[in-house]
């Protein structure tokens, strides 16, 4: 299928590691131009170097996403650097998992205002585009009580409203709107990997939750995300798609 990505151009946050580098990469390769951010200069730098070969365009940018300002100037400078923006992915999270004060402020400013303030940095350009669209990479935890159930799973299901809600708001601007429910991901260096060394148990029990007797990889979350952005599903906005191997139980009406 040709998901009709040929130099359309890309915003992806958190773009160096796991499911957000799995994206940028899979932009690149259906031919898309991306611009991506991320807090670590170090790896903002190797990424950049390493994804920018046969002529391909990845530009990476040290950016906290909790900075408004500096969200707002990375759009723009992208849009400038790019000719314009097709598609914004929303994909950092802060990944604060434990009940406490700050963890809920964390979350609060990274997962659900860095998103908030990416699109309404974004919206004028996606609009511009004609095909514009936005995914916002939310979680199983918002659909289900599991351990990630305090500031993690609640911010993850707030972004899940949220992006429903500017599915229909924007409906009639050409911009749709779209959230992939990623399941537990397995990747070096990533949270299950710390977890599988620093909490065995945890580990082994959710792996056996999942009756495909293993966790997703970023490059199968990547797939969902870039078909769902892509001019290839023209007609869907509005809907969270989960990629867990039926991890969850709960039927998605």
């Amino acid at each position: 299928m040709d998901l009709q990505l040929a130099g359309r151009r890309i915003l992806v946050t958190g773009g160096t590691r796991g499911i957000g580098r799995a994206v940028v990469e899979t932009f690149l390769a259906e031919g898309a131009a991306v611009a991506f951010c991320a807090r670590d200069g170090a790896e903002v730098e190797a990424t950049t170097s390493e994804l920018s070969t046969d002529g391909a365009t990845a530009v990476g940018t040290v950016l906290d996403v909790a900075d408004a300002a500096g969200i707002r100037a990375w759009v723009n400078a992208s849009a400038q650097r790019l000719g314009g923006i097709d598609i914004v992915v929303s994909n950092v999270s802060a990944l604060a998992i434990e009940d406490t004060p700050e963890n809920w402020a964390t979350s609060y400013a990274v997962d659900l205002m860095g998103t908030v303030q990416l699109v309404d940095a974004a919206l004028e350009h996606l609009r511009a585009s004609g095909v514009g669209s936005i995914v916002t990479v939310s979680s199983v935890s918002a659909r289900e009580i599991d351990f990630a159930a305090g500031p993690y799973g609640t911010f993850k299901a707030a972004l899940v409203h949220y992006t429903q809600g500017l599915a229909f708001q924007l409906a009639g601007q050409g911009v749709r709107a779209n959230s992939v429910s990623p399941g537990n991901t397995f990747f070096a260096g990533g949270v299950w990997d710390s977890i599988k060394t620093g909490n065995p148990e945890l580990y082994e029990t959710a792996l056996a939750l999942n009756p495909t007797g293993r966790m997703g990889t970023p490059q199968e979350m990547a797939r969902a995300i870039v078909f769902l952005a892509s001019p290839a599903s023209s007609f869907t906005t509005g809907t969270n798609l989960v990629v867990d191997g039926a991890l969850t139980r709960g039927v998605q009406l």
